[in-house]
Formats: structure tokens, sequence, C-alpha cells
């Protein structure tokens, strides 16, 4: 995959005439340029299920009068630009009007859930367990067999349980009973195998190996099996059409573990797809891309062609800015590794935020660590410490893997009922505690043992549930403080929680051999809450279990990014740091708007006995004064605006 993708949505009602009236190819062209694109993906079929090409397959679009597809690759090859090739898979809507029992039969309530067709929208997608599979099955392969493709898109996919004629029969074949929703996700699983198995098959069949991608918007993280099943990975994740900006950071750290070349997809618009005239500042796309960039991911920003054709300059001016920079930094970018101390554990088959995850992907951004999100196949090895948040039970294959690893010299930082054992009567490894079981009162508080910075020694409230421990053999390091009683009906006090009792102490966060305990479900906590304590607490744990091991340090203020990559072939290591400050706006809509510098960022980079030549910022080329004790290189960057990239080499 190239750098500096643009993905073209092309979604035209058959009800508009003058479809590609104004398309030039000298405008398609200077708009690429204009933008520094270098790959665009372009569209064969729509949902509304029109093809913008002549086609003895499906459905050209009634009001286009030429081969608007091939137009576009022309166009595009012609300088250089790369042309994946858009399909939609799950949504056709002329399909739909033609065969409506070929779609996809929801089961809700112990009842077959009919499409709704009343509301103005893209209305139901198609089961592939039909015959509509055989009929996109001979589109793609019109598509490879007719035009210089330089990948397949394939869009509105996934693992979707359904309930259609096809998929019941083959449900009762089995003797499995459709209301019971472990045999509808099998049924949908074997129905997503196949339909990936014959996409593969039918492309290989003209262009053996050409890349291909299913996106169902996110990547399932914890199943690998199907990640494998593209040949790369796109991230969708639009900070304004709902994600936020803590959504791309936590697929990609999980995607960097997967081995794959992946992408991270945001948008132009100010919302989410499919809006015309929607348009962000350019500060946020600048640091969007930034941010894919300092993820290890390449990068793909989304536009909507307007029906009569003609690129738009605004839009190809606004992703101009932001790619002009990126062109200018991807020789630093190329063939780099994201170094990481600690690993996420995420839980698993999640496609969406967990909050648990939100909240650790949340505080280690902030905290300033360098991390990535892992499951249980991933090598616990490389990280120094791995963080088990808030609700993980532990099965037998993942407790050995964890005391081989613990046995080895890593730590694990857990919480809530978390690390505990399959019937949850204690934990898996020493955590220098023992598991009582969920406490009573709701709320109660934690008290620190340690100096905090910022915040002086209290009881601090604590709004999740907690758990009840005793110390065993560890050291306690936090203390828990139960209320004088619950709040109810007839007894309470003041207007929202019960004060803490005095009398009523025990211990709340523990360090044994193995690692250190929280009793509470932290992490959640902070998703929701934000409470300053939360943040202040994990790093405390954090910093004492990396100790002088962390690979880099920086400080930057909360808001800001820090990754460190290293590109081996040129002996290089690569410090990114980025700053913005999202607001909101609207209906909780996240918007950057302006970006403030910061100034005199310090930068710590452990780089052992490794012999240090230069140290610069790139792209400027302009080297910076530096200096190493015991194998850490310190080094200060004077002005940070957006992102910036420090190389060592």
């Amino acid at each position: 995959m190239n750098y500096r993708q643009v993905h073209l949505d092309f979604h035209t009602s058959e009800h508009i005439a003058e479809i590609g009236k104004d398309f030039s190819k000298e405008n398609f062209q200077e708009m690429l340029r204009k933008g520094h694109v270098n790959s665009i993906t372009v569209f064969s079929k729509c949902h509304h299920g029109m093809s913008y090409h002549p086609t003895r397959v499906g459905c050209m679009h009634p009001h286009l009068e030429f081969d608007l597809l091939g137009a576009q690759i022309e166009a595009a090859h012609e300088i250089g630009v790369r042309t994946p090739v858009y399909l939609s898979a799950g949504i056709d809507g002329y399909m739909m009007s033609l065969h409506p029992e070929w779609l996809r039969y929801a089961y809700v309530d112990g009842k077959i859930k009919p499409p709704d067709y009343t509301w103005p929208g893209f209305h139901h997608p198609f089961c592939f367990n039909s015959p509509y599979l055989d009929y996109l099955l001979a589109q793609i392969l019109e598509v490879v067999e007719s035009y210089d493709a330089d990948g397949i898109f394939l869009d509105i996919v996934g693992v979707n349980p359904c309930c259609c004629r096809y998929c019941l029969k083959e449900l009762y074949d089995r003797g499995e009973d459709p209301s019971d929703a472990d045999a509808l996700l099998r049924q949908a699983e074997r129905v997503y195998a196949n339909y990936t198995r014959r996409v593969r098959e039918c492309i290989d069949s003209v262009k053996p190996g050409l890349p291909v991608f299913h996106n169902s918007g996110h990547i399932t993280r914890g199943r690998r099996d199907l990640a494998r099943m593209n040949t790369h990975l796109e991230l969708e994740s639009l900070p304004t059409g709902g994600w936020g900006y803590d959504h791309f950071p936590l697929s990609a750290a999980y995607a960097q573990t997967l081995d794959m070349d992946y992408l991270g997809m945001t948008g132009k618009f100010h919302g989410t797809w499919g809006e015309f005239g929607g348009y962000k500042h350019k500060n946020a796309l600048r640091y969007e891309v930034a941010l894919s960039a300092a993820f290890g991911a390449k990068c793909s920003i989304g536009d909507q062609l307007h029906p009569r054709g003609k690129m738009d300059n605004a839009t190809y001016t606004l992703i101009g800015a932001a790619y002009s920079e990126l062109e200018r930094k991807e020789p630093w970018l190329c063939g780099a590794e994201n170094i990481a101390d600690v690993a996420l554990l995420s839980i698993q088959n999640k496609v969406w935020q967990d909050k648990s995850d939100s909240g650790v992907c949340r505080i280690l951004l902030e905290g300033g660590y360098l991390f990535q999100v892992i499951d249980a196949e991933a090598d616990f090895s490389k990280y120094k410490v791995v963080i088990i948040p808030d609700n993980i039970q532990i099965d037998g294959e993942l407790e050995k893997k964890l005391k081989n690893y613990v046995e080895r010299g890593g730590k694990v930082l857990a919480s809530g009922s978390s690390c505990l054992d399959a019937r949850k009567e204690n934990f898996v490894l020493d955590l220098g505690a023992r598991y009582i079981g969920a406490n009573p009162f709701n709320p109660d508080y934690i008290r620190p043992r340690f100096e905090i910075s910022d915040m002086e020694i209290a009881d601090y409230v604590m709004y999740s549930k907690g758990d009840e421990i005793r110390s065993n053999g560890g050291e306690v390091l936090a203390d828990r403080v139960d209320p004088y009683f619950n709040r109810s009906t007839f007894k309470y006090c003041s207007h929202k929680h019960t004060p803490p009792s005095p009398s009523s102490i025990s211990a709340g966060m523990t360090e044994g051999k193995d690692g250190i305990y929280i009793a509470w479900r932290v992490f959640e906590d902070y998703a929701t809450s934000g409470m300053l304590i939360l943040k202040k607490v994990v790093c405390y744990a954090l910093d004492r279990l990396l100790g002088d091991r962390k690979s880099g340090v920086v400080s930057l203020p909360s808001q800001g990014v820090f990754t460190l990559t290293e590109q081996k072939r040129e002996n290089r290591l690569i410090a990114h740091l980025l700053y913005a400050a999202p607001v909101k706006r609207g209906d909780g809509v996240e918007v950057i708007e302006d970006i403030l510098p910061v100034y005199n960022t310090e930068l710590k980079i452990n780089v052992g006995n490794r012999g240090v030549r230069r140290v610069y910022l790139a792209p400027q080329n302009e080297n910076l004064d530096y200096s190493i004790s015991d194998g850490v290189l310190t080094t200060t960057v004077s002005r940070l605006e957006c992102h910036q990239m420090v190389a060592v080499e």
C-alpha cells in the first residue's frame, strides 16, 4: 500500500441525472496532484447497486453515458497513482428490489425480524449464504478481468447471524435451533468463511495475489483468523463520526502485533461518511494523518465525489495540507516498527471500544507510555509489563502463558476481577493479595500510601465496583476505606456519598513478586468519569513495575502523544511527538481547530550501548544537541507544532 490514499465514495442515486457529466482527466489529475495523493479507491458498484462502467452482470447507472471507472483508472495510472476498486458487497439497492428473499434476516425476541423499508437510507444487507453471493462474485470477476485494478475493497461485510430461509435450512439440516444464539453465530462464521474463500478463489483465477480487504468497519481483537482473511487492514476511524480520537490508537496498537500492512482511514468530513459540503479544519486532518504515521499506519482520507464527477478543489486543498507534510516524512516511516514497553491484554472478540480497553489506552497515552494491544496469541515476552484490565478471567492456556511470562521476569498489572482463576476464588499469580469477593460497599474510597504529584494524600472516592482483598505476604501500596453504610431510601448522608469511615480500612492495592493489583475497575472508571486519581494510581504502578527499563520518556502535556519506532535497515530510531487538544462541540462531536505550539519538550531514549552519531529533527534535517548517560540519550525539542519526529542514528 501507498502512504497517501483517498477513499472516493460515490454512492449515487438512480434518480439523479447527468452522472459524470463534469468529469475530466485534467481535473481528476490536477486534484490528485494538489492533494499529494498516490492511491485512490474508485467505485465499481455503490450501495444503491449502481455500476459506474458498462456491465454484463449488474446495473449500469441509467444516467451514466461512459465508462467512468475506466476513465478514472486510466487518468490515475497515467500520473503514477494506484487505484484499488470498491464494490458494495453487503448492500445493493437495485438487487434488493428484485430479490428481497436474499436479504439478511435478524432473530430478535424469539421472532424473525424483517427489513424496514420505510426510512430514507440503505435498508438492509444481503446474506452471503443466498444466491446473492454468486451475483457478487460475477461482479468482482468482471472488474478484475476488465480493469487494471490495484486491489479490491469490499464493503459492509462480517460475521452476521442470519435467519433467512437459506440459513434456516442449513441450521435445520444440522439439527440446530435458530433460537440458540450460539448456533446462529456458528452458522454466521461458516457463511463468512465461505464468502471470503470464494472471493479469494474468484480473484486469484484472474490476478493471483491481488490485494483484498473486507470492510466491517473494525478489526475484531482476538480474532486473527478473521484479520488474515484480508491481505492488509484498513482501520476505519473517523473521529468526528462517532469514533472519537481514542479509537484509532487502540485499533492501531492491536494491528501492530498482527504482522500485516495496515492503514488508518479518516475522512475530510466534519461529520461522517456521505456528507456533502462538510469540511473539517486542516489542522484536524494534519493531526489525524500524523497520528496514523506515529502508530505505524499508512493513511487514507475519505471523500465523496459529486454526482457530476468533478473533483472538489476545496477538498483536495484540505487533503494536500496534510499529505504534503506526510510526503516529506515518508523516508522516516517506511519499514519502521513500533517499540512497546507495555501491553494491554484486550478482552477477546471486541470490535468497538470496550470501556476498560479505552480507559487503559487513554491513561497510557496521557502518561506517555509506549504500548501495544495484544490478544492471547501474542508473544508476551516482548513486553516488560502486561496490563490485565478489570474483568478478564484466566483460563488454562492463558494461565500457563502468564506464569511462564512472570517466571522469565515479566510483570503484571491487574485490576478489578481480573487475574482470578476459573472459579473466581483466588488470583492465579502472586500479586501480594488474597481475594475475598466483591466489596458490598459502593462507592468506597482509596487512600494511597505513596506520594502523588500535584495532589495530596486523601480518601478518594471510587465510582466503580470494588473488590475485597487481604494482604497475602505482599506490600500494601494503598488502602481501601469503606463508607459508614451504603446509601438507600431511608439511610443516607448529604447529597451523594456516604463519607469514609476511619474504622473500616483494609488493603486496596498490593504488590507481590509477579506484579501489582488494584482492587477496583479503575480503567472502566477512568473511561467513564475521567477522575484524575485513577490515572495517578495506575501511572504510579506502571512506573514502579517498569523502573529504569522504559524505552523512552517525554515531557509532553497530557493531551500529547508519544511513540517510538525503529527502522532496522537504516539503524535508526524515530521518536514521534504529537500535540493537539480536541474540544467537544455541538452534540458531543470532537473537533480540532487550533493547534498550539509546545515548547522545550524533553525527550529521553534508552539507546543502551549502541553508538549514536547524530540526533536531528526530521524532516527538517536540523541537528539537536544531546547527551548520553548510563545508556539514556537526552535531548530537547525547543518547539513542537502538531507533529515532530526526532531521529537518532
